[in-house]
């Protein structure tokens, strides 16, 4: 005869929780952080296609952490649902305080119903006139929302870059500042670099900064109108700007 064992709720629940934390730790961080020109999102990705930061409507960005085919599938949602609501009603009526529901509602669903719970861990990010009217969200697995301040850091050794980017960040700087913080914050999960001439890096070592080639970065600008002429605030920095910008003089 075969021994059947019950499973509590709550351990069913927490079960499904550990396995969703697993599979979202073993992935790459990414920061989202405010600052004077806008939303600076940079992820720690070396696929010149797997995107993990996105476009949803004029001025609202997505991040995400986590299983590629998930969040892919929540974004492409996302698009569609600011595309019908601006159509429907008004383009002011998309908010990313809306989209994030939306997307709490399907995160929440999936954990609670569904065999196996989404392994990610999103963003939804709208830039503002103002600093003061950025608005930042945090979705977890299990469709939790959180409306965070001044950044969000996601994925990978998260607490390491936390802790490194509250000592680092400031919001008064362009988006130059912005993204090497951000940069710099992701890079302090990596091995020191050796010194010229040594086997092995010295305790006191920086770690080594992370590449152009290995992360994806994208901007909310501000005021796109008065910069480059543009109504859409989200836009991609390639390689090769990148690398200009992470290698140029220090300051904005």
């Amino acid at each position: 005869m075969t021994q059947q064992f019950y499973v509590s709720p709550e351990q069913l629940m927490k079960d499904r929780a550990d396995f969703a934390r697993k599979g979202i730790a073993r992935g790459r961080s990414v920061v989202v952080l405010t600052c004077r020109d806008g939303i600076a999102l940079v992820a720690e990705n070396p696929s010149p296609s797997l995107h993990k930061l996105g476009e949803i409507y004029d001025r609202i960005g997505f991040a995400a952490v986590g299983k590629y085919n998930e969040f892919e599938s929540l974004r492409q949602a996302g698009v569609r649902y600011a595309d019908v609501r601006g159509y429907s009603y008004s383009r002011e009526d998309v908010s990313a305080r809306g989209l994030a529901s939306v997307y709490a509602q399907s995160l929440g669903s999936v954990f609670t119903t569904e065999g196996k719970p989404f392994e990610v861990e999103l963003a939804v990010a709208e830039v503002g006139a103002e600093p003061y009217a950025d608005h930042l969200y945090r979705l977890t697995f299990d469709g939790s929302i959180a409306d965070e301040s001044n950044y969000v850091v996601m994925g990978g050794q998260a607490d390491v870059v936390h802790e490194a980017l509250a000592r680092t960040w400031n919001q008064d700087t362009g988006f130059r500042e912005a993204i090497r913080t951000a940069v710099g914050a992701l890079s302090a999960t990596r091995a020191p670099a050796e010194p010229s001439g040594t086997a092995n890096g010295s305790a006191g070592s920086e770690p080594e900064q992370l590449g152009a080639g290995l992360l994806e970065v994208a901007v909310l600008d501000r005021n796109p109108l008065s910069s480059r002429g543009a109504v859409r605030a989200f836009r991609r920095i390639n390689t090769v700007e990148l690398d200009r910008l992470l290698s140029g003089p220090e300051g904005d």
